[in-house]
């Protein structure tokens, strides 16, 4: 259950990508790969896990066999309780146990390779600058994004309100990318920075940048990657509504 290349991450850098690359592959598995990872917690099998790799792949497996085990291990038996309560909550519970599977395994690092209390604070200090699991999933985090926009932007909140209701109106308006703006003025461009800068992607939990191809799902208005969720800006102009992986997937579950 390597995911991978096996690799022993010596440095807080290096720690906190290892970090990021498992953290990427779990938020796959519970938004954009959600039917897949739904599909695969069969209650019927035995204890399953969640597994998130450096390599931003996810899997659920079997618990490792050895003991002690190589790595932390992640909550046991996360298919159980699939059935027994609503999607959403079980999602949600599964990514709040993800993420204190994230901390052990970083931390467990740091405490292999002596990191000190200055490399401990850095490094948990660059972990907490990105979003939980859970604040992903739950949509916490762009609520969070939005309410601190407004507080810190309150004298341009405004302009940037006229903006954000004027871009799903337009033909192109579902998705956002800079270089469509080349002949706008450049005041354009930099309050299209200005409004998105902290709007966090719903695939990968990432900021938006303004070189980067992005699409808002019409249905539940957050904002991805379009490498996220495999749409190209040319697939985007023939879209009409477009629906992220998450709600396209919402439906009776027998």
């Amino acid at each position: 259950m390597d995911g991978g290349t096996q690799y022993n991450p010596r440095t807080v850098e290096e720690v906190f990508r290892d970090f990021k690359g498992r953290r990427a592959g779990m938020i796959k598995a519970l938004t954009t790969d959600v039917e897949e990872f739904y599909q695969q917690c069969d209650p019927e099998k035995e204890n399953l896990c969640l597994y998130g790799f450096p390599s931003e792949q996810w899997e659920v497996n079997l618990p490792a066999e050895e003991v002690p085990p190589e790595l932390p291990e992640p909550a046991l038996g996360i298919n159980f309780a699939r059935d027994g309560m609503q999607e959403k909550d079980w999602l949600s519970l599964v990514a709040v146990h993800s993420d204190a599977w994230l901390l052990s395994v970083a931390f467990y690092f740091g405490a292999r390779f002596g990191f000190d209390k200055a490399d401990r604070k850095r490094l948990f200090n660059m972990m907490n600058d990105l979003p939980t699991i859970f604040e992903v999933v739950t949509g916490t985090a762009k609520k969070q994004v939005k309410e601190k926009s407004s507080v810190s932007n309150h004298g341009s909140s405004k302009s940037k309100s006229n903006s954000k209701s004027q871009r799903p109106s337009e033909p192109p308006g579902k998705y956002s990318k800079a270089s469509q703006a080349k002949d706008e003025d450049e005041v354009l461009d930099e309050e299209d920075e200005d409004e998105h800068g902290e709007t966090l992607c719903g695939a990968c939990g990432e900021n938006y940048a303004s070189d980067e191809f992005w699409i808002c799902c019409d249905i539940c208005e957050k904002w991805f990657h379009g490498k996220c969720v495999k749409i190209t800006p040319a697939r985007a102009e023939h879209i009409k509504q477009y629906k992220c992986p998450s709600c396209s997937n919402k439906r009776a579950r027998p």
